[in-house]
């Protein structure tokens, strides 16, 4: 074992795993401890099980993960390597040898080199103050060594097969699992609230401003559940609608007397949720109405289509106050939280930002620092000076919004920047959002996935898989830590996350 050899060679003074913060008096303890994480890192090389231990020790010291390692298999012959081990031939003899191991030219035998590979390893350990080893930087290290042919995955935490890791780094549901990134210290643990059967589609998912409900657009109608309990409290469907229609944006107004729903047959219904009744349709969209977004007064929802138009509308009046208009379709739009820009996402890979008092186009977000392909979500920060945008192109971007003041109308004039580009899913982005602490970026993909990303870092900290098909939309509670997904599965879900303190 490298740590073994660590240990030997090295005097040290660790008492706390510097990934983990796992602590311990007993500096072997937290050595062994710091060898799961190594073993993550280390897959591919051929370490050789310790002589002597039986099956059931080697769960103790190494892991449940180490029953999956990629070179061994303990529950079949102790001298055989796996089949698995690409390239690994070789058996290990009774005396632990390795078969392959060359005794007149020891220098070509895989043990030696082996040993001067762990050699110059240890030579390359990091030191710190006060001779304490610098353990993460060793690992990164380790990670990006030119002999591990399997480097670790990085922000790609899709690449993770959840039997590898330690438990430390997963959470396995009934029909979910969480894998955590190895790199980072976890902080995160999730959890299955409640899971909402539909039978079509979940195209969207939304919280009521007090968090007490939890709405989704599907083929045709729009439900409405307790978030409490779970239970479907309203299914709003307008019967006159002909046709499979689909309910692609929905939100509630801040005082939750209204869900404003946007659908493929081009209109706005504000939904009175006590009544079960429509209070205004808003009509003059020319195509699907992809995206809607309340103002936090109340008073005004803005909309996004596919006939390259964003739209704001009064809602106490029933009529529109402004019609935006560019050259690509609009997939979705946001409203800072404190009303004062509107944020667009089109089909030309750019983000756009108005000021929602004149409509005057302040900002545009594009090339060289922009998205490579269409925007499919945008989300601003709670300090409403941050925005974060998902694409196609698979990738997650942090935007810091500085336009200059005094600028000219409709000059768009590039003052902000793109101060963190998230790289890690596998595939479109569909779905973004902050958790209203402004801690997490929470993002849906096409990969199925649900990732946790930290803004300031661009660290992937967690990968949720719940679903069974495109993670279609995310939305975040404003309470109790709760966040919920919807997906092509014909399933919702609300999720609870919890973050340790550090």
């Amino acid at each position: 074992m490298l740590l073994s050899a660590w240990r030997c060679k090295i005097p040290l003074e660790i008492s706390t795993c510097p990934l983990c913060r796992f602590e311990s008096d007993d500096q072997n303890a937290v050595l062994d401890h710091i060898a799961e994480h190594i073993h993550s890192f280390s897959l591919s090389l051929p370490w050789a099980p310790r002589e002597g231990l039986e099956e059931e020790n080697d769960e103790e010291e190494y892991g449940t993960y180490f029953k999956q390692h990629p070179y061994f298999d303990i529950h079949s012959s102790r001298s055989e390597l796996s089949s698995n081990s690409p390239g690994m031939s070789s058996v290990i003899t009774d005396t632990g040898s390795f078969a392959g191991d060359d005794f007149e030219n020891p220098a070509e035998s895989p043990r030696q080199q082996q040993a001067e590979l762990t050699e110059d390893l240890l030579n390359q350990v990091p030191y710190g103050v006060s001779g304490q080893v610098n353990t993460s930087d060793w690992l990164a290290m380790l990670s990006n060594d030119p002999e591990n042919p399997n480097p670790s995955p990085g922000n790609v935490l899709a690449d993770w097969n959840v039997d590898d890791l330690p438990s430390l780094y997963k959470q396995v549901g009934p029909d979910w699992f969480a894998v955590f990134n190895t790199e980072v210290q976890r902080v995160l643990d999730v959890e299955l609230v409640h899971h909402l059967v539909h039978d079509s589609v979940v195209s969207c998912v939304r919280f009521s401003w007090d968090g007490k409900y939890v709405a989704t657009g599907c083929r045709r109608s729009a439900h409405i559940f307790d978030v409490a309990t779970g239970q479907s409290v309203a299914t709003l469907q307008d019967e006159s609608v002909d046709g499979d229609i689909y309910f692609r944006s929905v939100c509630f107004s801040p005082d939750g007397e209204y869900l404003a729903t946007g659908s493929e047959d081009n209109q706005i219904r504000i939904w009175d949720i006590a009544t079960r009744s429509i209070k205004h349709v808003f009509t003059g969209h020319e195509d699907d109405v992809y995206s809607l977004d309340f103002a936090g007064n109340g008073r005004y929802i803005i909309s996004g289509s596919g006939d390259k138009t964003v739209r704001l509308w009064d809602i106490l009046e029933g009529k529109l106050v402004y019609l935006l208009s560019i050259e690509y379709q609009v997939i979705t739009v946001a409203i800072s939280p404190n009303c004062h820009y509107i944020a667009a996402g089109a089909l030309d890979n750019s983000i756009r930002i108005w000021d929602i008092t004149t409509g005057y186009l302040v900002e545009r977000l594009e090339s060289p620092d922009g998205h490579k392909d269409h925007v499919y979500s945008v989300a601003f920060a709670p300090n409403g000076h941050d925005l974060v945008s998902g694409s196609l192109d698979k990738t997650i971007k942090m935007w810091e919004l500085t336009a200059p003041r005094g600028m000219l109308p409709e000059t768009g004039a590039k003052g902000g920047k793109c101060v963190q580009t998230f790289e890690g899913h596998k595939d479109f982005v569909f779905s973004v959002c902050f958790t209203p602490d402004g801690r997490w970026v929470i993002s849906g993909s096409k990969d199925c996935g649900v990732q946790f990303w930290g803004p300031t870092t661009g660290n992937a900290h967690m990968r949720l898989v719940g679903h069974k098909a495109s993670v279609i939309s995310v939305a975040p509670s404003p309470t109790n830590n709760l966040f919920a997904t919807g997906s092509g599965d014909m399933r919702a879900r609300i999720w609870r996350y919890s973050t340790k303190n550090t």
